[in-house]
């Protein structure tokens, strides 16, 4: 018989060899239990207060031909218990309350897999190794996730958006959700994380990845049976750079994942990303799962005082399409000037000059047209900060010549667009373009980009990052987007803040929308887009529409600058996957609630007490107007003295939603 050893069990045998097959370790509150068995191989199974959530599930590692899990003996177990309070700047919360048991198995040969198991949150676990050196090559790594029922997924496939020229593991991560039971997720295709299957009586599981560096992200495919599969993409072989924007594209494969130390990477990679099951009661909780940036590597900026989050007013949406001036708009000096104008007349800290201001394959070269130096010293006069458009292969080509030029000019980020892998050289890449512009006070947006995973834990000053079918799309397709605003959130977010650049001022019913180019309009209402800034986690928030557009709106306009960008506390007060969200965050002395639904209207009561208020409070209400279903930029702004024992009802319109701002006194 197996014997069974307890966290307590583990802390008492530490010190000596143990014999025993399966270890078992806990969650500090007892609800998630991980069950490690080393026998023929290593698995793993977890359960959430006494439902299974994992079956066992194998997990290896294969450096230079040999793979480290079958027949690899346990020469020691280490068990620790972790509770402290992690500072989050610039997260959804300002802290965050970590409390897990983590139990370390080491192996052979200077090899170790740990395990974590969190309070509130999931488990995870990675393999380390004390061992490697400088050119070994992880050549596969197996990671299986068993279940054991038909339950429901909700599956990103790299193919629904598209893979690019042919590479499966090349994708803009910006796929619609595909619901499928597990039985029916396709064989010949793969997912990118984070995917989410639907357990029993509410509870969810995410899969996904953390602490993502000098490693391939994660895929999924479907294994045998109900089982899903870690799939990687290889070390490239042949890559070429394509005569536009420079974007770098991979030809031909090698036989393996990961070079170690190499490619420009610190240090050795001898701690692998985690592999995480984010563990949810219900939906509500999924969107402030916190456990991908707990997992993640402690900051590497000393000091962030000269990180700046805050709003974007945002060019390349709107198609520099602004009106009623005496010059031509476009990519030139005397457009940027009018956004400069506008966000300084409107509080908003940024502006982006988009795609065009350079040379498309040379980052130094800058349009005839632009003034850069003028713009930074006239930016600098109104108190606003600019940010400057890359496409990231061709920014890390001079990547240090590039933050000294244009920090000692005045400019303050880049946005960097088009990766389109997670491959090793791309993970590398983008820490590497992290740690230069932090050296230089830059601050940086990833577009084109996987899921965070981590990296703004580690990099602060990376604020904001794409990976999400965002609002770009309603200039070129038709597919629907309001229920996946209501997906995503439950899914992608999980993993860390989306570029999903709202406010739209061109509204449209579902019935009456078409995707317009040059003069974008969203799908849903006025509010709905009012409330997305509420919603979405974005400290770097754009502004998508044209400075005329929004000074003809004046009313809304105001009401979006209004809404901070960072937040003391975020709670989830109801929701479903799909349908509808509610999302309170607390900034300072106000609360700032945002509701969205799906093509359904829907009624809802808000109750102020979850958020610890009482009495009466001075209240704002941007909401759905009564017309809303007529013509989707109706809403209505309206002051309101609420009593918190009386819940406050709210009707959204379909395709709508609204914001609530209540003033603690």
């Amino acid at each position: 018989m197996k014997r069974i050893l307890t966290f307590f069990a583990l802390a008492f045998l530490a010190a000596g060899t143990l014999q025993a097959k399966d270890y078992v370790i806990s969650s500090p509150d007892r609800k998630t239990a991980v069950t490690v068995t080393v026998d023929n191989g290593i698995t793993w199974s977890v359960t959430h207060s006494g439902h299974k959530v994992l079956a066992p599930s194998a997990l290896s590692m294969t450096v230079n031909g040999r793979e480290i899990g079958p027949g690899t003996r346990v020469k020691s177990a280490k068990t620790e218990k972790v509770k402290n309070t992690v500072t989050a700047p610039f997260w959804r919360q300002a802290s965050i309350a970590e409390s897990y048991n983590q139990l370390t198995l080491n192996l052979e040969d200077g090899w170790s897999v740990i395990f974590r198991a969190y309070d509130g949150e999931g488990v995870a676990y990675r393999f380390s190794s004390n061992s490697l050196k400088k050119g070994d090559r992880v050549t596969a790594e197996r990671a299986e996730f068993n279940f054991s029922s038909d339950y429901t997924a909700y599956v990103p496939y790299t193919g629904t958006n598209g893979a690019i020229e042919g590479n499966p593991y090349a994708t803009s991560f910006e796929s619609h959700y595909t619901v499928t039971p597990l039985s029916g997720v396709r064989t010949d295709e793969l997912a990118f994380s984070p995917l989410l299957v639907c357990l029993d009586k509410g509870l969810r599981v995410e899969i996904t990845d953390a602490d993502i560096e000098a490693y391939p992200g994660m895929f999924l495919t479907k294994g045998p049976g109900l089982s899903l599969k870690g799939d990687f993409a290889p070390f490239p072989k042949t890559v070429r750079e394509t005569p536009t924007r420079g974007q770098v594209v991979v030809d031909e494969f090698t036989d393996y994942l990961a070079v170690i130390g190499e490619n420009a990477s610190k240090k050795s990679p001898r701690n692998f990303p985690w592999r995480v099951l984010a563990i949810a009661e219900n939906d509500a909780a999924l969107p402030v799962n916190n456990l991908v940036y707990l997992l993640a590597s402690p900051s590497r900026v000393n000091d962030i005082s000269w990180i700046k989050p805050g709003k974007v007013a945002w060019d390349w949406w709107n198609d520099w399409n602004i009106t009623g001036v005496d010059f031509k708009t476009g990519i030139n000096t005397q457009t940027y000037k009018y956004y400069i104008d506008f966000a300084a007349a409107n509080g908003i800290e940024y502006v982006v000059l988009d795609e065009g201001w350079s040379a498309p394959l040379d980052i130094l070269k800058i349009n005839p047209d632009i003034d850069l130096k003028e713009l930074c010293r006239y930016a600098g006069e109104k108190n606003v900060d600019l940010v400057l458009w890359a496409v990231s292969y061709v920014l890390d080509k001079d990547l240090e010549k590039a933050c000294k030029t244009y920090s000692k000019m005045g400019v303050k980020g880049f946005k960097v667009d088009f990766m389109n892998r997670d491959d090793q050289p791309v993970t590398e890449q983008l820490y590497r373009i992290a740690e230069v512009a932090a050296r230089y006070h830059m601050l940086v947006d990833y577009h084109g980009m996987y899921k965070p995973a981590g990296m703004n834990r580690t990099w602060p000053n990376v604020l904001n990052f794409e990976g999400v079918w965002g609002l770009e799309q309603m200039k070129w397709t038709k597919d629907d987007i309001v229920e996946y605003d209501v997906t995503f959130p439950f899914i992608r977010m999980l993993s860390g803040p989306v570029d999903y650049t709202p406010g739209a001022m061109r509204n449209a019913l579902q019935r009456e929308y078409v995707p317009n180019y040059s003069n974008p309009v969203s799908q849903g209402t006025r509010a709905r887009q009012v409330a997305e800034y509420v919603v979405f986690d974005a400290p770097f928030e754009m502004l998508c529409d044209n400075p005329t557009a929004y000074m003809k709106e004046e009313q809304t306009t105001d009401f979006i600058t209004a809404i901070p960008t960072v937040w003391e506390e975020t709670r989830v007060l109801q929701g479903e996957i799909g349908k509808y969200i509610v999302t309170a965050r607390r900034c300072e002395n106000r609360w700032f609630v945002g509701g969205m639904t799906n093509w359904d209207a829907r009624d809802l009561k808000i109750d102020l007490s979850e958020l610890g208020l009482k009495g009466t409070h001075e209240a704002m209400l941007f909401r759905d107007g009564v017309n809303a279903t007529r013509n989707a930029t109706d809403y209505v702004e309206e002051q309101l003295q609420l009593q918190v024992k009386k819940p406050l009802q709210v009707h959204m319109a379909p395709g709508g939603g609204f914001v609530l701002v209540v003033f603690i006194e």
